[in-house]
């Protein structure tokens, strides 16, 4: 059974480069373009990771991990941040978020691969 993945980000193009990057390599992809769809989704559907931008309209990727990490389904489940942030304090508040790793755009889709087998196999 394939892995499923949620990604979360207002930019489509992101979105899509994730989904072809994922779904080549065999996973399933769930896609959402706000924290606010992606929190829906991830209730109505446990998935098995969770790659989530930082900066999005009507919730972000800090807030969208606090909220996950508060559900029971969600307490252990890999989150990875993908964002144009990548300065300590951000990894620090994403780290105390819950954040499980951190991922710079643009990214390279070779070490999403790598990363995502790393956390999910």
């Amino acid at each position: 059974m394939a892995k499923t993945i949620l990604s979360v980000d207002d930019s489509s193009s992101i979105r899509q480069m994730v989904s072809f990057t994922l779904k080549g390599a065999g996973y399933e992809v769930i896609e959402a373009a706000d924290g606010q769809e992606g929190l829906e989704k991830a209730k109505a559907k446990t998935v098995d990771m969770v790659l989530t931008d930082q900066n999005m309209p009507r919730m972000d990727g800090l807030t969208l991990i606090k909220n996950l990490r508060a559900l029971p389904a969600y307490r252990s489940v890999p989150i990875l941040m993908l964002t144009t942030e990548s300065g300590d304090a951000m990894k620090a508040q994403g780290k105390a978020a819950g954040a499980t790793g951190w991922l710079v755009k643009p990214f390279d889709p070779q070490k999403l691969l790598e990363v995502t087998k790393k956390v999910i196999g």
